[in-house]
């Protein structure tokens, strides 16, 4: 099976989007929707899918990679080109969320698809095999449901869900092709309503709701405590809803209650009358303006909040609980949940309530919507985005000292409850000869957690032996295969002296010891870059000859890698920025996720990149050209880039800006991403691997500075940059165009990677630049001064 070429019907929020996506993936696509009725012109009657089409072009978060993206969709309608469908692969069904539409169209689609053409669906939850009732044999087999979550591109998690009529070979390949080619984490869920993800979800989000009401909270009570306090996102409870639309939460709640009439829950799913009288006041959430919370500029915050009682907007009373206040500090999100819920005050009591209510519905759902407990976590925190899942925040808080908790309470254990309090560990995870395991329902024992084959994560690494090398804000470890893996793990993997120093040592251990090195980690992001506090102290102290020795050393380190004789290759991904950023471009290759945001962002702090960043990013600018070249738009691209703080909005992206080469490869699942950078480090080892050879780098001279110069006071004339701005860029345009050089020159890389320091200590240096860098770590925003 191969898919190159898919169709998508369905032009709305989802389908657009689906399609975006798999034309990120490199995947040909046709996006179809309904034909404008009455219209006679072709343009006309595709407006309905034009204007999704073009949405998508402003849609945010973005949903495409780069600009070439847009290029792989064409258009269409269902009256005059449903049978184009004949060529897809794969047939994606993302219409209207009801039955008897998507049969009628699903039906057409039986007679017009290739036999060996997959087809799914997108409900969220609808019965998918009803769905395929009556079509032929060869449909069924090809038939199943590839449930993507809403942003498709950026929510990681697919419900994958097969009928028993579904060819195993079809599913297995979906998967396959979906975990690779479109980086989804992919699970397997039973054709229930609503699956996993919203099953769980949508309990958790009502319950809320309903113990809300019982104990007299308000809304901006409920999302202090739902929120990060337990692991999930800002949006918590309300502002979530918002986002979602209040119609759509009402919308899915009532179905669900009337689809699962033996859930002993179901009641739950009966929306609240004030939900009711928010629907008919048109407080819809952020799609109408106003819901649980209200914009207004004038209120503290830029936010009101509704009373539920009233009905009525009223500016946000912070809530205080001293519960709230001692839990938050604690580090892991199991030690705050569990001191939460031993607390006696009104946050204690309402988080103990919904929580042990949730987690009861959730063990009671298994085998019903999935058979281990592993896929049900997995759908919450890669669909929802909760830092962990059900099954392991209940048991690093005791399964067994909650359950005793909850039958004293009156609550019924569910069957996998009480078969793990029977069970010797008394937990639904564990760790059997150095493998994470589960409990397993069917056997009433515990069983390992196979990891995907391709799929290599730190803990595996940290399990299989002590770091070579290891100090408080990085390590090295042995990956195996003749591979080391220098991993940071400082605060928000940023570069400081210890980060440094492992990056020597580790370099040192390559070099005798392995054959290649990789760079890379886990968290949220990359590197966040160097560390400014390190950085503001150093320079209030004036103490300039030892800062200068101090970055001297630093940009010999970060240069490093391209001096060693083995290979070094970057594993990055998320936020890869500023001092990240230039490790990265610094290494002979870089695996990036598809998912990275790259960029020389320390303009934004009053200074220039000074690790070798503007030195490297001229040198693949410059790549071809002589002194008769177009050097003065080569320096210009450079210099708009560095000069402007511009974050690439993807790997994709970041090709295009040259941060990365055509050379270096891009994971679209992030998973597999410290595997492919293992195997690309080894490749280039057993190659025969030589280090590049230093090349001088072609530069402008007085007159690229004075074109630099005009751009500048054009843009200050405009307003659209201040005078300390300016300075910046003047400075940064002095090392782009090589300093006071008369003509265009090739000068070595030693020589500006010289100015290059001058120029970022003198700004650092300067009383504006120390008051952005102390203003940004007190805010995280910019200053402009």
């Amino acid at each position: 099976m191969e898919i190159s070429k898919a169709a998508v019907l369905g032009a709305g929020t989802m389908g657009s989007r689906i399609a975006a996506h798999l034309a990120n993936a490199g995947v040909d696509c046709l996006l179809l929707d309904m034909a404008t009725p009455g219209a006679e012109t072709q343009q006309v009657r595709n407006s309905i899918v034009q204007k999704a089409f073009k949405g998508l072009a402003k849609s945010r978060p973005p949903a495409y990679f780069n600009s070439a993206t847009p290029g792989r969709i064409r258009v269409g309608n269902f009256d005059d080109d449903l049978e184009r469908i004949g060529d897809a692969d794969w047939i994606v069904e993302a219409i209207i969320e009801k039955a008897e539409p998507k049969r009628a169209l699903l039906a057409k689609v039986d007679q017009l698809r290739r036999p060996d053409s997959i087809v799914t669906t997108n409900t969220s939850g609808l019965p998918v095999a009803n769905l395929a009732e009556g079509l032929s044999d060869s449909f069924r087999k090809h038939w199943l449901c590839t449930h993507f979550f809403n942003p498709p591109r950026h929510m990681r998690l697919m419900e994958l869900v097969s009928t028993p009529d579904t060819l195993p070979g079809v599913a297995d390949f979906v998967e396959d092709f979906c975990d690779r080619r479109l980086g989804k984490v992919v699970v397997r869920a039973k054709d229930r309503p609503n699956f996993i993800g919203n099953r769980i979800f949508l309990f958790a989000i009502m319950h809320t709701v309903k113990v809300m009401q019982e104990h007299g909270l308000t809304v901006e009570q409920v999302d202090a405590i739902t929120g990060p306090l337990i692991g999930r996102p800002r949006m918590a409870t309300f502002r979530l809803a918002d986002f979602t639309g209040i119609d759509i939460c009402v919308y899915v709640a009532t179905n669900l209650h009337e689809l699962v009439p033996e859930d002993e829950k179901r009641d739950v799913y009966t929306a609240p009358e004030f939900m009711h009288q928010m629907l008919a006041k048109k407080m819809l959430g952020d799609k109408s303006g106003q819901g649980f919370y209200r914009r207004d500029k004038k209120a503290p915050g830029g936010r009101l909040v509704l009373d539920l009682e009233t009905l009525e907007y009223r500016e946000i009373i912070k809530p205080h609980w001293d519960s709230v206040g001692v839990s938050s500090k604690l580090p892991d999100v199991a030690d705050r949940i569990g001191a939460m819920i031993e607390a006696d005050d009104a946050a204690g009591r309402f988080l103990w309530e919904t929580l042990s209510e949730l987690f009861l519905y959730a063990a009671a759902r298994i085998p019903e919507v999935c058979d281990d407990i592993l896929s049900l976590d997995t759908c919450l925190t890669s669909g929802f985005n909760w830092e962990r899942g059900i099954f392991d925040i209940w048991s690093r808080i005791g399964v067994e000292s909650t359950a005793k908790r909850m039958v004293a309470e009156g609550k019924a254990l569910p069957a996998l409850v009480e078969r793990v309090l029977e069970s010797d560990s008394k937990s639904f995870y564990g760790e059997a000869g150095g493998d994470r395991t589960q409990f397993d329902l069917a056997s009433g024992e515990h069983v390992a957690v196979t990891e995907t084959p391709g799929v290599l994560r730190l803990e595996t690494i940290r399990k299989a032996g002590d770091p070579v090398r290891t100090n408080p804000g990085a390590s090295l470890w042995d990956m195996g295969d003749g591979v080391a893996l220098l991993e940071f793990h400082s605060k928000a993997n940023s570069l400081n002296e210890d980060v440094f120093a492992m990056m020597a040592e580790g370099l040192e251990e390559t070099e005798k010891n392995f054959d290649a090195l990789v760079i890379g980690n886990e968290g949220s992001f990359f590197s966040s870059g160097a560390n400014l506090a390190m950085l503001l102290e150093l320079a209030k102290s004036g103490k300039w000859d030892e800062m200068d020795r101090t970055m001297a050393r630093i940009q010999r380190l970060i240069c490093a890698p391209r001096n060693c004789s083995k290979p070094v290759v970057a594993a990055v991904f998320g936020q890869t920025l500023a001092g990240g950023c230039e490790v990265a471009i610094r290494c002979d290759r870089i695996q990036a996720a598809a998912e990275t945001y790259m960029g020389l962002v320390e303009v934004g702090v009053g200074l220039i990149p000074g690790g070798g960043g503007c030195v490297e990013m001229l040198r693949r600018h410059m790549l071809g050209l002589d002194e008769t070249g177009d050097i003065t738009t080569a320096t210009r691209d450079v210099f708009e880039m560095i000069g402007t703080a511009k974050v690439s909005n993807s790997a994709a992206e970041a090709r295009d800006w040259r941060y990365l080469q055509r050379f270096d490869g891009i994971t679209m699942n992030r998973d597999r991403l410290l595997a492919e950078t293992k195997n690309r480090a080894r490749g280039l080892a057993t190659a025969g691997y030589e280090p590049p050879r230093p090349s001088d780098i072609l530069v402008g001279g007085r007159g690229v500075k004075a074109t630099l110069d005009l751009g500048l006071w054009m843009m200050r004339q405009a307003q659209y940059i201040s005078d300390y701005d300016v300075e910046i860029g003047k400075r940064l345009g002095t090392v782009l165009a090589g300093g006071d050089l008369t003509q265009p020159s090739f000068v070595s890389e030693d020589y500006l990677i010289g100015l290059e320091r001058e120029v970022f200590l003198s700004l650092a240096g300067e009383q504006k630049t120390q008051d952005r860098i102390a203003h940004f770590l007190k805010t995280r925003k910019p200053l402009r001064n």
